[in-house]
Protein backbone atom coordinates (compact mmCIF):
# COMPACT_ATOMS: atom_id res chain seq x y z
CA UNK A 1 0.00 0.00 0.00
CA UNK A 2 1.27 3.58 -1.17
CA UNK A 3 1.66 6.07 1.77
CA UNK A 4 0.41 9.56 1.48
CA UNK A 5 2.79 12.15 0.41
CA UNK A 6 4.63 13.55 3.74
CA UNK A 7 2.97 17.07 3.48
CA UNK A 8 -0.47 15.27 2.91
CA UNK A 9 0.65 13.31 6.40
CA UNK A 10 2.19 16.74 8.62
CA UNK A 11 -1.63 18.71 7.26
CA UNK A 12 -3.37 15.47 8.42
CA UNK A 13 -1.62 15.46 12.11
CA UNK A 14 -1.30 18.94 12.39
CA UNK A 15 -5.29 19.48 11.29
CA UNK A 16 -6.08 16.55 14.58
CA UNK A 17 -3.97 18.37 17.18
CA UNK A 18 -4.89 22.18 16.50
CA UNK A 19 -1.24 23.20 16.52
CA UNK A 20 2.59 23.29 14.44
CA UNK A 21 4.43 21.94 17.19
CA UNK A 22 6.82 19.86 16.69
CA UNK A 23 8.01 18.39 19.94
CA UNK A 24 11.99 17.86 19.96
CA UNK A 25 13.59 14.55 21.85
CA UNK A 26 16.75 15.69 22.93
CA UNK A 27 17.17 13.82 26.18
CA UNK A 28 20.74 15.07 28.00
CA UNK A 29 21.89 12.67 30.85
CA UNK A 30 23.00 15.73 32.87
CA UNK A 31 19.99 17.39 32.58
CA UNK A 32 17.41 14.26 33.85
CA UNK A 33 15.53 15.07 37.10
CA UNK A 34 15.28 11.98 39.70
CA UNK A 35 14.36 9.30 39.81
CA UNK A 36 15.93 8.97 36.23
CA UNK A 37 19.33 7.34 35.87
CA UNK A 38 22.02 9.36 34.40
CA UNK A 39 22.75 7.02 31.99
CA UNK A 40 21.15 5.17 28.55
CA UNK A 41 18.58 3.76 31.10
CA UNK A 42 17.60 6.94 32.38
CA UNK A 43 17.59 8.54 29.02
CA UNK A 44 14.93 5.74 27.40
CA UNK A 45 13.05 5.59 30.54
CA UNK A 46 12.99 9.72 30.43
CA UNK A 47 12.09 9.78 26.55
CA UNK A 48 8.83 7.36 27.05
CA UNK A 49 7.43 9.53 29.33
CA UNK A 50 7.80 12.35 27.48
CA UNK A 51 6.49 10.83 24.58
CA UNK A 52 3.65 9.54 26.42
CA UNK A 53 2.98 12.91 28.11
CA UNK A 54 3.39 15.32 24.97
CA UNK A 55 2.43 13.00 22.11
CA UNK A 56 -1.52 14.55 22.26
CA UNK A 57 -0.29 18.03 21.58
CA UNK A 58 2.29 17.43 19.36
CA UNK A 59 2.03 17.51 15.23
CA UNK A 60 5.15 16.13 15.20
CA UNK A 61 8.68 14.54 16.85
CA UNK A 62 11.96 15.63 16.06
CA UNK A 63 14.56 13.19 17.63
CA UNK A 64 18.14 14.63 17.95
CA UNK A 65 20.20 11.12 17.02
CA UNK A 66 23.32 12.68 18.51
CA UNK A 67 21.95 12.16 21.99
CA UNK A 68 21.34 8.35 20.69
CA UNK A 69 24.80 7.83 19.26
CA UNK A 70 26.73 8.98 21.93
CA UNK A 71 25.65 5.60 23.21
CA UNK A 72 26.65 3.29 20.87
CA UNK A 73 24.78 0.86 19.09
CA UNK A 74 22.90 0.36 22.59
CA UNK A 75 21.55 4.10 22.00
CA UNK A 76 20.52 3.51 19.00
CA UNK A 77 18.70 0.78 19.72
CA UNK A 78 17.03 2.61 22.45
CA UNK A 79 15.95 5.45 19.66
CA UNK A 80 14.31 2.75 17.28
CA UNK A 81 12.42 1.13 20.43
CA UNK A 82 11.52 4.73 21.02
CA UNK A 83 10.14 5.29 17.37
CA UNK A 84 8.26 1.94 17.90
CA UNK A 85 5.95 3.34 20.27
CA UNK A 86 5.51 6.37 17.47
CA UNK A 87 2.16 6.25 16.40
CA UNK A 88 1.99 5.96 12.30
CA UNK A 89 -0.17 9.17 11.97
CA UNK A 90 2.70 11.02 13.87
CA UNK A 91 5.53 12.04 11.35
CA UNK A 92 8.94 12.16 13.08
CA UNK A 93 11.77 13.76 11.72
CA UNK A 94 15.63 12.61 12.22
CA UNK A 95 17.22 15.60 13.38
CA UNK A 96 20.39 14.16 11.55
CA UNK A 97 21.84 17.00 9.32
CA UNK A 98 23.02 14.32 6.79
CA UNK A 99 24.56 15.52 3.16
CA UNK A 100 27.31 13.84 0.99
CA UNK A 101 28.25 12.09 -2.04
CA UNK A 102 25.16 10.53 -3.56
CA UNK A 103 26.48 6.97 -3.03
CA UNK A 104 26.69 7.89 0.74
CA UNK A 105 23.02 9.59 0.97
CA UNK A 106 21.46 6.59 -0.57
CA UNK A 107 23.00 4.69 2.27
CA UNK A 108 21.76 7.36 4.63
CA UNK A 109 18.15 7.26 3.58
CA UNK A 110 17.91 3.38 4.12
CA UNK A 111 19.36 3.94 7.36
CA UNK A 112 16.88 6.64 8.36
CA UNK A 113 13.86 5.78 6.28
CA UNK A 114 14.03 2.42 5.81
CA UNK A 115 15.51 0.98 9.04
CA UNK A 116 14.61 3.52 11.65
CA UNK A 117 11.64 4.48 10.01
CA UNK A 118 11.73 8.28 10.09
CA UNK A 119 9.51 10.79 7.71
CA UNK A 120 11.77 13.05 7.22
CA UNK A 121 15.34 14.20 7.63
CA UNK A 122 17.33 17.31 8.48
CA UNK A 123 19.95 17.88 5.33
CA UNK A 124 23.08 20.10 4.66
CA UNK A 125 23.12 21.80 1.17
CA UNK A 126 26.70 22.20 1.10
CA UNK A 127 27.10 19.53 -1.58
CA UNK A 128 24.15 20.35 -3.69
CA UNK A 129 20.99 18.73 -5.10
CA UNK A 130 23.23 16.10 -6.64
CA UNK A 131 24.27 14.92 -3.60
CA UNK A 132 21.61 14.61 -1.67
CA UNK A 133 18.84 13.26 -4.31
CA UNK A 134 18.55 9.90 -2.39
CA UNK A 135 16.93 12.26 0.58
CA UNK A 136 14.68 14.26 -1.85
CA UNK A 137 13.05 11.45 -4.52
CA UNK A 138 10.51 9.40 -2.07
CA UNK A 139 7.47 11.41 -2.99
CA UNK A 140 6.14 9.90 1.06
CA UNK A 141 9.12 11.24 2.43
CA UNK A 142 10.83 14.71 2.82
CA UNK A 143 14.36 16.47 3.80
CA UNK A 144 14.53 19.61 5.73
CA UNK A 145 17.29 21.10 4.46
CA UNK A 146 19.17 23.72 6.50
CA UNK A 147 18.83 27.35 5.44
CA UNK A 148 19.33 29.83 8.15
CA UNK A 149 19.99 28.48 11.33
CA UNK A 150 19.21 29.75 15.22
CA UNK A 151 22.57 28.74 17.04
CA UNK A 152 24.47 32.16 17.48
CA UNK A 153 27.19 31.27 15.17
CA UNK A 154 25.30 30.98 12.10
CA UNK A 155 26.41 34.30 10.86
CA UNK A 156 29.96 33.07 10.39
CA UNK A 157 28.71 31.19 6.85
CA UNK A 158 25.20 31.81 6.54
CA UNK A 159 26.01 35.40 6.25
CA UNK A 160 28.67 35.76 3.39
CA UNK A 161 27.52 37.03 0.31
CA UNK A 162 27.54 35.12 -3.02
CA UNK A 163 27.85 36.39 -6.24
CA UNK A 164 24.36 37.38 -8.60
CA UNK A 165 23.87 34.56 -10.89
CA UNK A 166 21.69 35.67 -13.85
CA UNK A 167 20.64 31.89 -14.60
CA UNK A 168 18.92 32.07 -11.38
CA UNK A 169 17.61 35.60 -11.47
CA UNK A 170 19.63 36.07 -8.42
CA UNK A 171 21.05 39.70 -7.19
CA UNK A 172 24.17 39.23 -4.70
CA UNK A 173 22.56 37.72 -1.52
CA UNK A 174 23.67 36.24 1.47
CA UNK A 175 24.56 32.28 1.46
CA UNK A 176 21.55 31.89 3.14
CA UNK A 177 18.99 33.77 0.73
CA UNK A 178 20.80 31.49 -2.08
CA UNK A 179 20.39 28.39 -0.63
CA UNK A 180 16.60 29.26 0.01
CA UNK A 181 16.63 29.79 -3.97
CA UNK A 182 18.49 26.68 -4.90
CA UNK A 183 16.42 24.31 -2.71
CA UNK A 184 12.72 25.98 -4.55
CA UNK A 185 13.98 24.23 -7.03
CA UNK A 186 15.13 20.69 -5.80
CA UNK A 187 13.40 17.41 -6.45
CA UNK A 188 11.22 18.33 -9.18
CA UNK A 189 10.46 21.62 -9.57
CA UNK A 190 12.12 24.45 -11.65
CA UNK A 191 14.28 26.65 -11.23
CA UNK A 192 12.59 29.54 -9.34
CA UNK A 193 9.63 27.72 -8.85
CA UNK A 194 8.25 25.75 -5.81
CA UNK A 195 9.87 22.61 -5.31
CA UNK A 196 7.19 20.24 -7.60
CA UNK A 197 7.06 16.98 -5.86
CA UNK A 198 6.91 18.13 -2.27
CA UNK A 199 9.63 16.22 -0.77
CA UNK A 200 11.62 19.56 0.47
CA UNK A 201 11.40 22.57 2.80
CA UNK A 202 13.70 24.41 4.76
CA UNK A 203 14.86 24.82 8.42
CA UNK A 204 14.83 28.45 9.50
CA UNK A 205 15.72 29.87 12.93
CA UNK A 206 12.84 31.76 14.89
CA UNK A 207 16.13 33.55 16.55
CA UNK A 208 16.74 35.19 12.92
CA UNK A 209 13.08 36.66 12.18
CA UNK A 210 14.12 39.27 9.55
CA UNK A 211 15.71 36.52 7.75
CA UNK A 212 12.96 34.06 8.17
CA UNK A 213 10.38 36.41 6.37
CA UNK A 214 12.90 37.46 3.40
CA UNK A 215 13.06 33.29 2.98
CA UNK A 216 9.70 33.23 2.81
CA UNK A 217 9.09 35.67 0.17
CA UNK A 218 11.98 33.95 -1.86
CA UNK A 219 10.18 30.45 -1.06
CA UNK A 220 6.87 30.87 -0.79
CA UNK A 221 5.95 27.06 -1.09
CA UNK A 222 8.62 25.26 1.01
CA UNK A 223 7.77 23.59 3.96
CA UNK A 224 9.63 25.01 7.39
CA UNK A 225 10.54 23.43 10.61
CA UNK A 226 11.57 26.27 12.63
CA UNK A 227 13.69 26.17 16.03
CA UNK A 228 14.29 28.62 18.23
CA UNK A 229 11.18 29.55 20.16
CA UNK A 230 11.58 28.10 23.27
CA UNK A 231 15.02 28.34 25.39
CA UNK A 232 16.80 30.56 22.59
CA UNK A 233 14.25 32.95 22.78
CA UNK A 234 12.51 33.47 19.12
CA UNK A 235 9.16 35.71 18.53
CA UNK A 236 6.52 33.13 18.15
CA UNK A 237 3.91 36.13 16.68
CA UNK A 238 6.42 36.86 13.67
CA UNK A 239 7.01 33.00 13.12
CA UNK A 240 3.77 32.48 13.15
CA UNK A 241 3.25 35.12 10.61
CA UNK A 242 5.87 34.25 7.94
CA UNK A 243 6.00 30.48 8.58
CA UNK A 244 2.60 29.12 6.56
CA UNK A 245 3.67 28.20 3.10
CA UNK A 246 1.81 30.67 0.61
CA UNK A 247 1.93 28.86 -2.40
CA UNK A 248 2.25 25.22 -3.23
CA UNK A 249 2.95 22.87 -2.60
CA UNK A 250 2.77 23.13 1.36
CA UNK A 251 0.16 26.00 0.95
CA UNK A 252 -3.77 25.30 1.43
CA UNK A 253 -2.72 22.56 3.89
CA UNK A 254 -3.73 23.21 7.65
CA UNK A 255 -0.84 24.57 9.03
CA UNK A 256 0.77 25.65 5.55
CA UNK A 257 3.79 22.92 6.44
CA UNK A 258 4.84 25.11 9.28
CA UNK A 259 6.21 22.59 12.25
CA UNK A 260 7.76 24.79 15.12
CA UNK A 261 10.33 22.95 17.18
CA UNK A 262 10.32 22.90 20.84
CA UNK A 263 12.74 20.64 23.07
CA UNK A 264 13.76 21.95 26.23
CA UNK A 265 10.79 24.38 27.09
CA UNK A 266 9.03 20.57 27.60
CA UNK A 267 11.29 18.28 29.02
CA UNK A 268 12.84 21.23 31.45
CA UNK A 269 9.13 20.95 32.43
CA UNK A 270 9.91 17.81 34.44
CA UNK A 271 12.27 19.55 37.00
CA UNK A 272 10.03 22.48 37.78
CA UNK A 273 7.46 22.20 40.38
CA UNK A 274 5.76 25.50 40.39
CA UNK A 275 3.02 26.43 43.37
CA UNK A 276 -0.18 25.45 42.60
CA UNK A 277 0.74 23.20 39.46
CA UNK A 278 0.88 19.41 39.14
CA UNK A 279 3.37 17.74 41.61
CA UNK A 280 4.02 14.43 39.05
CA UNK A 281 6.44 14.96 36.54
CA UNK A 282 4.49 13.36 33.68
CA UNK A 283 1.65 15.92 33.99
CA UNK A 284 4.05 18.72 34.45
CA UNK A 285 4.87 17.05 31.12
CA UNK A 286 2.00 17.17 29.73
CA UNK A 287 0.95 20.70 31.11
CA UNK A 288 4.08 22.01 28.93
CA UNK A 289 3.14 20.50 25.75
CA UNK A 290 -0.60 21.35 25.91
CA UNK A 291 0.65 24.81 27.22
CA UNK A 292 3.03 24.84 23.85
CA UNK A 293 0.81 23.51 21.63
CA UNK A 294 -1.87 26.35 22.54
CA UNK A 295 0.72 28.52 21.67
CA UNK A 296 1.59 27.46 18.80
CA UNK A 297 -1.78 27.18 16.64
CA UNK A 298 -3.00 26.34 13.33
CA UNK A 299 -3.98 29.86 11.96
CA UNK A 300 -6.46 29.93 9.01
Amino acid sequence: MTRAAYLERLATRTSAVGSVLCLGLDPDPAALPPPFTKDLDGVEAFARLLLSAALPHAAAVKPNLAFFEVFGASGMAALERLRSVIPADVPVIADAKRGDIGSTSARHAAALFDALGADAVTVSPYLGEEAIAPLLDRPDRFAYVLCRTSNPGAHEIQDLEVAADASLGAPAEPLWARVARRAAAWGGGGIGAANASGTVGLVVGATAPAELAAVRNIAPGLAFLVPGVGAQGGDIGRVLDAGPARAEPAAGRPGGGLLVNVSRGIAGAATTEKPGGPSDAGERLAKAAADWAGRLPVLS
